[in-house]
């Protein structure tokens, strides 16, 4: 999670039911004998067609204060949705966001699952409207912005244009790696605080480097996910396997300067999000290098999340594994669509747990859809209720967030490929 750069406050308007009634779909409430995927895709259709609506209207109605603030920091015109506020305003975001490609990634797996051309110019339109991120080499989430967007577009499409900005972007977060500590920088703000913060969400960035060695043959990328995977798994981690959010390095000897965790309950707690990233992080390496290490990481966070005596018996977490108020605190769905995808990719690469693997993450699509979804044709067009982005400054708590809609829809698409054709790639 980052800093937010901008919000739009912005009363909520009723959606165009017209426009819905007009696409032919029905609302399908989830049966014990139903198709949960397609009962899934078909609510995420329908949510996605109101979502549209309600941006337009979030952008025609911008307030003239947050316009000022937002051309003022040069944040460009606003994009795509991050969340809906408490207030239940609908939260849109410029393209310098971290969250800014999630929703034409949603738009994407549509267009997979659908093969509706519908879907296909909708993902182009606001896929199109992030390509100067590419240049962006102040952040390190290229990953987050380009991949889940214009990595989705080229998998799909295999559109050329999409293939040269997504190795300009792998070129520009390769400016990030500092050599001596062998890591990518993540943020470069608080710099009174971190002078060089490595954060474990970094991790999931690291798809689109090894994507650009397998389309450029230059193995620089590689490298540098490599050793940024590797300092990571020997740095981050406590003996139990659960991860610190942050690692401040120093640059010119490499050494850690601290171990912090920002968005969680304390330095010391296991911060729920981020053990995610860590399980989908080391997961993803090990499909793109096939180092032993990778899955053996993998494994033992799994392990750990299983295991663990406040993992909650729906498995949705809460959002921090120490929250000192259990069984009263906020969940984070976001953290279960990371783990149950996550899940459903790692059974392919451990036989012998597969079955336990794929057993959880079913849990987890079957407890979000009978217990988290949000109320068809409102709630902005997301999908899923009780996120929680950071507690501790109480940002996005307990509210509908982006990216749990998209790995929602993620882990969907992997259910479906494993129960149809038995593998993911």
């Amino acid at each position: 999670m980052k800093l937010k750069l901008s919000t739009v406050t912005i009363k909520l308007k009723l959606p165009i039911a017209a426009l819905l009634l007009g696409a032919g779909l029905t609302a399908c409430t989830p049966q014990p004998d139903s198709n949960i995927v397609e009962d899934n895709m078909e609510f995420a259709q329908q949510q996605l067609r109101c979502a549209f609506d309600e941006i337009d209207y979030a952008v025609a109605n911008e307030s003239p204060e947050s316009r000022a603030q937002r051309e003022k920091n040069g944040w460009g015109p606003l994009t795509n949705p991050r969340n809906t506020e408490p207030d239940g305003t609908l939260h849109l975001v410029p393209s310098k966001d971290w969250t800014s490609g999630f929703f034409p990634g949603e738009l994407w797996f549509l267009y997979e699952y659908t093969q509706n051309n519908f879907w296909k110019k909708k993902a182009q339109q606001h896929t199109d409207i992030l390509e100067q991120e590419k240049m962006n080499g102040g952040t390190h989430d290229m990953g987050f912005k380009m991949y889940c967007s214009f990595g989705n577009g080229y998998r799909l499409t295999q559109d050329e244009r999409y293939k040269e900005i997504l190795l300009q972007s792998a070129r520009t977060l390769s400016t990030r790696f500092k050599p001596k500590a062998g890591i990518i920088r993540s943020w470069d703000h608080n710099k009174d605080k971190w002078q060089c913060p490595v954060i474990i969400d970094n991790m999931m960035n690291l798809e689109l480097l090894f994507w650009a060695t397998k389309e450029s043959k230059d193995s620089t990328y590689y490298n540098i996910a490599v050793s940024h995977a590797r300092t990571t798994m020997k740095n981050h981690f406590r003996a139990d396997y659960s991860c610190y959010h942050v690692i401040d390095y120093d640059t010119i000897t490499g050494q850690v300067l601290k171990k912090n965790t920002h968005q969680g309950l304390a330095h010391e707690s296991a911060w729920a999000r981020g053990q995610a990233w860590a399980l989908y992080g080391y997961t993803m390496c090990y499909r793109e290098t096939k180092l032993p290490e990778f899955l053996e990481q993998a494994k033992k966070v799994e392990q750990y999340l299983f295991t663990h005596k406040n993992m909650p018996e729906d498995l949705i977490p809460y959002w921090d594994f120490d929250a000192p108020g259990i069984p009263n605190e906020p969940r984070d769905a976001s953290a279960a669509t990371v783990i149950a995808s996550a899940l459903y990719e790692l059974s392919q690469y451990d036989r012998k747990n597969s079955e336990r693997y794929k057993k959880n993450a079913d849990r987890i699509v079957e407890n979000l859809t009978n217990s988290y979804r949000t109320t068809l044709n409102k709630d902005n067009g997301f999908l899923l209720l009780h996120s929680t982005g950071t507690k501790p400054t109480n940002v996005e708590v307990d509210v509908p967030i982006v990216y749990a809609d998209y790995y929602f829809i993620e882990a969907l698409l992997r259910k479906d490929k494993l129960e149809k054709t038995g593998k993911l790639f």
